[in-house]
């Protein structure tokens, strides 16, 4: 590639000793910079996705090349115009390749500053317009690296909840899509179209729309703040294990997705993470290694997101968290998925005897599979049994089950003593309310977002701001006092109050608290599979059925003029 470069120079620029000896150097060190990073960045697919140490110092190589490359066509721009016909959007390529490392960055260390600096470098391809050439080339596949940086660009706009810019940024990438099926008549066309449906589903999942004066949409974040979580009562006894890893796994059929992202693990995901920090303050941009000062920890928990993953996959990932997780550490499993059910009739009434949730099934296994369809005394294989999570109860463990078979993980067994709560959905939602399960489930919104899920019950979809952040504050409260009925309870299983000194996890457990509360006094919800449960379960009289919670919810729902969808009395309807 370097001596192509010098051959293009040579017929572009007369002879070659017409070149003097430093610009000829500068484009041959610029061509190995090319070289190096290109292969370096390919060689980021061949790493390993799970566990945690062995990326980090290929990560660091790979940054140091690009921070070498971007500062190097910066301050020879003049030389490589004129001499390797630099073109405006290879330097897009550049800043976009730099935009995905920090992505994969964030995605590695769940670090959502990380995010920002994607973000700064995706915003400044479009502001410098380093891609606006492309369309002139007859090249579709620079187009196609065009399209895929708006991809890119959205879902790190996503995950930062800057929706204006994703609306901007959708409509671009529309007018980009038709420009190119235009064209160049390709395959993809459907594929580019379908990606264009995904992000605008994405977009409308939310069932509520808080409102400024003039009609302009609030974007809310859910991430924990300073404030989210209720803070611990002085002398209060709990444990002092802290959320180390989580595996956050979507696999419904139905259910918006994009990037391999569910509108459930979307959720779920920012509910474990705190507001980002810009870090360009604090950090040379594109790497981070010239930086004097280290930003404060802020720590995250660490996560895999895992989409669809095969059993094989699933325990993998799950084997690989547990070998990591440190001393006094959590590990938390969130399942959203489709339930298996148990497909006959069994005696016995053992972890495996009750289903579970999907998982998603390869094609070699399809031998297996007919086998399976003749035999109904053989269990489901492409399932998650409770039984399956049994050897990494020896590790403190919370687990999350967002399915329509929720309540086989309710047989669960505490065999190591280690602390271990499962906290489970509602198996069936009221026919009454109308149907958003294609847009996320109800019981994570509750997790995620809980005043936007008690509006979505009452049968709000809008509300002003004031109104908003009046409501907001009194569920503050709300939190404070579940939190205080948790743990002055004399009954309460210890496995709660364990985990109750992890800021993430106590604010897992009160918005829990507060999901139930309000669906058993909603006057739809009266089945019993429309109720979230737990493992061990919760002593209810002082939880989820307390007088003092339900009086707190009817205020709630006073102050938004909603009051006739509850229960006035509910201890009087058990």
């Amino acid at each position: 590639r370097i001596e192509f470069a010098l051959k293009e120079i040579m017929s572009s620029g007369g002879a070659e000793d017409d070149i003097p000896q430093a610009e000829r150097k500068t484009v041959t060190d610029f061509c190995y910079l090319l070289d190096k990073s290109k292969q370096l960045f390919n060689g980021l697919r061949d790493l390993p996705q799970y566990g945690q140490k062995q990326w980090q110092s290929y990560f660091g190589r790979t940054f140091d090349v690009y921070t070498k490359l971007w500062k190097f066509q910066q301050q020879h721009r003049q030389v490589l115009d004129n001499r390797y016909g630099l073109k405006r959007w290879q330097i897009g390529e550049i800043a976009s390749k730099i935009g995905q490392l920090y992505y994969h960055y964030y995605l590695r260390t769940s670090e959502t500053s990380y995010l920002n600096e994607a973000f700064s470098f995706y915003s400044a391809i479009r502001q410098r317009s380093y891609y606006s050439q492309v369309n002139k080339e007859d090249r579709p596949e620079l187009v196609v690296k065009k399209l895929r940086y708006y991809a890119r660009f959205i879902v790190v706009c996503l995950l930062l909840n800057k929706m204006d810019v994703v609306k901007d940024l959708v409509k671009e990438l529309s007018d980009e899509i038709e420009d190119y099926t235009h064209r160049f008549n390709t395959e993809d066309q459907v594929e580019w179209n379908l990606v264009l449906q995904e992000v605008a589903a994405f977009i409308e999942a939310d069932p509520v729309m808080v409102l400024n004066d003039d009609n302009t949409i609030v974007i809310t974040s859910n991430r924990l703040s300073e404030t989210g979580a209720p803070l611990l009562e002085q002398g209060m006894i709990v444990g002092q294990l802290a959320l180390a890893d989580a595996l956050i796994i979507g696999n419904c059929n139905s259910e918006v997705k994009f990037s391999e992202l569910t509108v459930d693990m979307f959720r779920m995901l920012q509910a474990l993470e705190r507001e980002p920090m810009n870090l360009a303050s604090q950090m040379n941009k594109p790497g981070m290694q010239e930086s004097t000062e280290k930003p404060a920890r802020r720590e995250n928990p660490h996560k895999y997101l895992l989409y669809k993953p095969t059993f094989s996959q699933l325990y993998t990932f799950l084997a690989a968290s547990f070998k990591e997780l440190p001393a006094n550490s959590v590990l938390l499993i969130y399942l959203s998925a489709t339930g298996v059910f148990p497909s006959g009739r069994s005696d016995s009434e053992g972890p495996y005897d009750f289903g579970g949730v999907l998982t998603n099934s390869n094609r070699d296994i399809i031998n297996g599979d007919a086998l399976h369809k003749r035999n109904q005394s053989y269990k489901e294989m492409h399932c998650l049994h409770p039984g399956d999570l049994y050897p990494f109860t020896r590790k403190p463990l919370f687990i999350i089950v967002d399915s329509s078979n929720s309540v086989a993980y309710k047989n669960f067994t505490n065999l190591f003593g280690q602390p271990l709560v499962c906290l489970l959905s509602p198996t069936a939602y009221p026919k009454a309310l109308q149907d958003q399960s294609q847009r996320g489930s109800l019981f994570t919104l509750f997790l995620n977002n809980p005043l936007m899920a008690f509006l979505f019950v009452s049968g709000l979809s809008s509300m002003r701001r004031g109104l908003w952040e009046k409501c907001q504050d009194y569920l503050r409260k709300i939190n404070r006092d579940i939190a205080q009925l948790l743990t002055h309870s004399r009954s309460i299983d210890q496995s709660f109050l364990q985990f109750f000194g992890d800021e993430f996890l106590r604010l897992l457990l009160t918005r829990f608290i507060f999901c139930s509360a309000t669906m058993r006094m909603h006057k739809i919800f009266r089945e019993t599979r429309n109720y979230p449960e737990s493992y061990p379960q919760l002593p209810r009289d002082e939880t989820v059925e307390n007088p003092h919670l339900q009086k707190h919810i009817l205020e709630l729902a006073s102050i938004l003029d909603v009051r006739n969808v509850f229960l006035e009395n509910t201890l009087d309807d058990y």
